[in-house]
Formats: structure tokens, sequence, C-alpha cells
């Protein structure tokens, strides 16, 4: 198993919304090193989901229910979705200063690449995320 993490923005789409949804496509990716890590996703894959510009914060996890198809959003083939359900809110949101304040945690894509909006993590530091959110 894979673990990932990915960015919305709470006012386009937040973690409350996900789980009234229930299960939702993963659209709007426009980076190919992004789009990339979509297409390597796999049924199973454990994601954390992070709220990016307001808040700041691992919020919950999610898990990949469907792996990569055309996005019906746009006719460019280029781009990619996958679909993900909710799996549970974290008890105590993580905040990006509390990830970068662990020293565990500094090579992490959301550390060094904030603009990426879909990236892998480690399973190590899934768990370390987790035990900080508990």
């Amino acid at each position: 198993m894979n673990h990932w993490l990915v960015k919305s923005e709470p006012f386009k789409y937040s973690w409350e919304k996900f789980n009234e949804d229930g299960r939702t496509f993963w659209d709007g990716v426009r980076n190919y090193q992004a789009r990339n890590n979509l297409k390597t996703m796999k049924e199973g894959d454990l994601v954390l989901f992070y709220h990016s510009n307001e808040g700041k914060n691992v919020v919950g996890i999610a898990k990949v229910v469907r792996e990569f198809y055309q996005d019906p959003t746009t006719d460019d083939a280029n781009w990619v979705v996958v679909d993900l359900s909710p799996v549970e809110s974290l008890k105590n949101p993580v905040s990006l200063e509390q990830i970068k304040a662990e020293p565990s945690l500094t090579d992490i894509s959301l550390v060094r690449q904030g603009r990426l909006s879909v990236m892998p993590l480690k399973a190590t530091e899934f768990d370390k995320i987790l035990e900080m959110g508990s």
C-alpha cells in the first residue's frame, strides 16, 4: 500500500463537504508531477486530506476507491482523476507549522514543494502525522 497527501482549499472543496458527499473524483489537477502521482495511486491506498490556504491543516484520512481515469471536467486527455472516499477525521487537525517543526517530516513534499497538490508520503511520515493528530 502507498500513502499520499492531497490538498484542497476549503472554500472550493472542504473535508466537511467531502464527508457529506461520501465519495468524489479528485479533479482540477493541472500539474504534471501531481498528475503522475494520481496515476500511481492504487485502490485501497490511504490519503491524508489537507486544507490549503485557509486553515493549513491535515484534517482527515481518505482512501482511493477507483484508480485513475480521464478527468470528466476536460476533453484534454493529459488530465486524470481518481475516486476518493473519506475514512475518518483526525481527532486534532495537524497544522503545517507542526509538520515543519517535526524533524522526521522535514523532507516531505508539503514542506519542500508547497505548491504540489498531490504528493506521496512514506509510511513512516503518514504514521507520524496520524500520531500527531490523535
